[in-house]
Parts: structure tokens; sequence; C-alpha cells
């Protein structure tokens, strides 16, 4: 495999041990390297695909385990994955870590993986989609990503106000440019969450398949791994077999997820549509013990005689 030019690691210094599991790993096969002063790339080596994935470092310290979210499944599956960890809101838009994907594409370390997809949500979601151009022919799949931050061109997104001082208009810059030599990427996004929408419409592309997770709001991934199906997209996307068709089959399972059933009942409230609330009351309280559903039901049926 091609070798890229980490150091032999020290010593982890005082107050990072959370760093204690990874570095662990990465002394039997791969490497956990610092990438500046507030980023981390974590390799963990296996056959024959890859799977880049972008996390903060107060996530990965607040699990039980201290490992990246997808290094379960890769183990499981065979699959080699690479972590880029930031320390804060960096949105990966640093000089060292455009060195680093400089270098992997120097040492040509893409080319010796059968398959290269790339994952991350949000701002997350950003990155991957700006850093895919490192490997042509790789796959994204990017769940709310933000197509960008500057003002010029995405002023209408508040949520961001401080992480817009960061530079999004150089360097592995304007994400949906940056994903020209994907093989394929495929977007998860609300659409009726609008500025997530809007983000998303900036993804023209061809090679561009949008999937739609109505009534996530703001926590779509979230959505995706609580409803059960984000490791089985990540597998499809994988294999390049997800299609719009794959995902709604997939994402019917949120009929048995709470936090989607709470959103869509609460919608209906909010609309004043108690005809809806019914419904949706039936529907819960003749598949699953909802109690909560349950109750509102009664509520409904009792107006009504």
């Amino acid at each position: 495999m091609a070798e890229t030019t980490a150091l032999a690691a020290p010593p982890l210094p005082e107050g990072q041990e959370w760093l204690t599991a990874m570095d662990a790993i990465a002394e039997d096969d791969g490497y956990l390297e610092r990438v500046g002063a507030r980023h981390w790339a974590f390799f963990a080596e296996d056959r024959p695909n890859l799977l880049v994935t972008f996390e903060r470092a107060e996530t990965i310290r607040a699990r039980d385990d201290q490992l990246p979210a997808a290094y379960a499944m890769c183990k499981a599956r065979g699959w080699s994955l690479l972590t880029l960890i930031a320390e804060g809101e960096t949105w990966w838009r640093d000089r060292a870590v455009w060195g680093y994907f400089d270098r992997l594409v120097d040492d040509a370390f893409f080319d010796d993986f059968d398959q290269v997809l790339f994952h991350g949500a949000g701002a997350a979601g950003c990155a991957a989609c700006a850093y895919a151009v490192a490997a042509p022919g790789a796959r994204v799949l990017a769940v709310a990503p933000r197509a960008t931050l500057d003002p010029e061109v995405a002023g209408w997104d508040r949520r961001h106000m401080a992480a817009r001082r960061f530079d999004f208009t150089s360097r592995y810059g304007y994400a949906p440019d940056m994903t020209e030599g994907a093989a394929h990427v495929w977007l998860v996004h609300d659409p009726l969450n609008p500025v997530d929408a809007m983000h998303a419409a900036l993804f023209r592309n061809p090679w561009v398949t949008p999937l739609k997770a109505r009534r996530t709001g703001e926590v779509t991934e979230r959505a995706l791994a609580g409803a059960g199906i984000l490791d089985k997209v990540l597998e499809d996307a994988m294999a390049g077999t997800l299609t719009a068709a794959g995902f709604a089959r997939h994402w019917r399972s949120r009929r048995s997820y709470a936090f989607y059933l709470k959103s869509i009942l609460n919608a209906a409230a909010a609309q004043k549509r108690p005809d809806l609330e019914l419904r949706i009351c039936r529907s819960v309280t003749r598949r699953m013990k909802a109690p909560r559903f349950a109750a509102r039901l009664a509520e409904l049926t009792g107006a009504e005689s």
C-alpha cells in the first residue's frame, strides 16, 4: 500500500487521553496523525474499500468507546476507514487539512482501494463533497450538506454566522464544483427544511441524485441512524447500487421510528389538522404500542362523539 509520510507517533500528551483507543488501533494497522493545530487524521486499514468521514472531536470524546462513529461498521465489513477529526467548529477549512489531502494525492493513497466513499452530514457533508475531488472516481453520500458558507452565494443561511470567517472560495472550495470528478453523489435532505433544500438545489450536476427524508428537520443523519438505515444506505452507496427507489424502501422503516412519528404528529397539530392527527394515531396504534398516540387518539375520538 502507498505510504504517507506520517512520523512515528510520540506518546499522547497530557489531556489527550481520549485519543488512546484510536492510537492503539493505529499501532496495529494504520495511523493517528496530528494535522495542524486543530485536526487529526485517523486511518484504520483494511481492504478493499475505503470510507472517508469527518467528525468533531467533542462528539468522539462523548462516545463510550471514543472511536469514530463508522469504525464498528467498517470493521464488521472489512472496510478501511479514514476519519478527519476537528477540534471545535473548523469546517475542516484549514491549510493543514488542504496540505494533508494534497499529500494523499501525491502519494496515490486513494489508488490502492477498489472503491472510495466520502460521507458526512451538515458541515461534514460540505467537507465530504469538497475533499472528494482528491479521489477522482470516488462516490459521495452527503446528508444535508452545506454547499458553501460564502455569504455572496449562501447569505440566506444564517445558522453558522461565526463560520463565515473561513475560506470557502480557494482550495477545496465550493463543494458542488468539487464533486465534478466523483463517480456519483447521493444527497439526502429534508425538502421541507427550506435552508437545506436551498443548499441541495446548488448541487445541480447530473451525477447528483437527491434523496428525500421528509420531516427530519435539522437532524437528518440522526434520523437515518435512529431508523436503523444509515449503515444500509452507506453499504448501497459503497457498492454503487443506491437509487431513489431503494432509498425510499429503506426509509419506510421510519414508520416505526418514534422521533419521526412524533414529528409528523406535532406537524399535524401545528397545522390544526385533527383529521390528519386521527389518521396518524390510528395507523401507529394499529402497528405498535404507543401510549402517547393512544392517548391522543382517545382525545380525538372523544371529541368526535
